[in-house]
């Protein structure tokens, strides 16, 4: 039998390019016509390394596997972008499963780009339910997130909820859930419009989440990644069918998480290396830290790679940036760590304040490095606090660490 082709598909950006995709998908899904490789139209640079991983329309490449429907790209948020091999019945597997667990199929507003595995998703949920979609006129790039636009978004298609009693639900990352949050009085309407809000995409700040929660949203956190066809665990529970376990744990019970089940990927496109080691049948050998709690929940405790030396003490950045975002006056944080010739590395905290005319930047720093001495002892404090009103992100709307980390270096 002769390999599937996969074949480009441009996502461009706005509500038309995600239709688009939804109408090629089901076909894809089913195993009828090619696999699809859905790319953003740009930047050119992004694009261009996302081609280099996945190398669609190229029959010197077969496809590794003729049941894979899309090959998603992870979004080069820690370093180069992978392509992601995805079954149908993966991705079927993660809709279901997703839909069970909230209670049942729902009418989504779309605020992430379709090119990515949480936007993916929602236009797998609705394919499975027959509920279209409501993309934001921004998605994908063809503008910036505005919580003035979610708002409005989100008025309309509760409107639309009401009348045909269809749930409501979106999925954001926590930039964009910090922006609607910074609404004021206004944003408690747009929380409240939803039955359910997932966050993924990143840790979000446990003062973000109260904030919004506060706000009456509810919340639903998730664990997961493109390997895994997105989120398949919420609140810390595996969905049907995923299991969840914490393997060569230390003294505290910390180790790497692996994920098994219906929806993990075939493997990496073109890396037989990284699939060999990030994957077994049925199963993704994760690059994430993490715990079972005492009422059997997961925890994620940081990435495997962020531990680093300073001084010859072992600093996890991951719990440098929770520290940071538990902080009273930051709004957002991300840490990163870049090397140093004295220290071994340098740890830097990019920060956006709740307030930025209500204390001065160098007192603030101070007050966030304090705080971090304070929590994880002196080695952990970050080297450089750096003010911004925004952090870079990616078009997916992750913050774009290495963007942070070449201001860190050059600082």
């Amino acid at each position: 039998m002769s390999a599937r082709e996969l074949t480009r598909l441009t996502v461009e950006p706005g509500p038309d390019g995600v239709l688009a995709l939804a109408a090629e998908l089901p076909m894809a899904i089913n195993g009828e016509g090619p696999a699809l490789a859905p790319l953003p139209a740009g930047p050119p640079d992004y694009v261009d390394r996302i081609v280099a991983a996945v190398r669609p329309d190229d029959p010197s490449a077969p496809l590794e596997h003729n049941d894979v429907a899309v090959v998603v790209a992870t979004s080069g948020s820690m370093g180069e972008p992978r392509g992601v091999l995805l079954s149908g019945s993966a991705l079927i597997a993660s809709a279901k499963a997703s839909d069970s667990r909230l209670g049942g199929p729902s009418r989504w507003v779309m605020a992430l780009p379709a090119h990515h595995v949480a936007g993916l998703q929602v236009l797998v949920r609705a394919h499975l339910s027959g509920i279209p979609p409501i993309p934001l006129d921004s998605v994908g790039g063809a503008g910036h997130f505005s919580a003035v636009e979610f708002a409005n978004a989100t008025r309309a298609a509760r409107a639309i909820a009401d009348s045909d009693g269809a749930q409501l639900r979106t999925a954001l990352v926590p930039t964009q859930l910090a922006r609607i949050v910074e609404l004021g009085p206004s944003a408690s309407d747009a929380l409240t419009a939803y039955d359910t809000i997932l966050i993924g995409g990143a840790a979000a700040a446990h003062g973000l989440i109260a904030r919004a929660t506060s706000l009456g949203a509810r919340i639903v956190t998730t664990y997961g990644m493109t390997e895994t066809a997105g989120g398949c665990v919420y609140d810390g529970t595996p969905l049907a069918g995923v299991a969840v376990r914490v393997s060569d744990t230390d003294a505290d019970g910390i180790g790497r998480i692996e994920l098994s089940g219906p929806t993990v990927a075939r493997g990496y496109r073109l890396r037989p290396d990284l699939t060999a080691t990030g994957f077994g049948p049925a199963l993704h050998r994760t690059s994430d830290r993490g715990k079972i709690d005492k009422d059997n929940r997961l925890v994620v405790v940081g990435r495997i790679d962020d531990v680093v030396q300073v001084g010859g003490i072992n600093v996890s950045v991951a719990a440098v940036e929770a520290a940071v975002q538990e902080h009273a006056m930051v709004a957002e944080a991300a840490v990163v760590a870049t090397d140093d010739d004295q220290w071994g590395s340098k740890v830097t905290a990019f920060v956006v304040a709740t307030d930025a005319d209500s204390l001065p930047a160098t007192q603030l720093g101070a007050s966030i490095v304090e705080r971090v001495a304070n929590a994880l002892g002196a080695e952990s404090r970050p080297r450089d606090v750096v003010i911004m009103s925004s952090l870079p992100t990616l078009p997916t709307g992750k913050v774009d660490r290495e963007q942070l980390r070449t201001i860190a270096a050059a600082r």
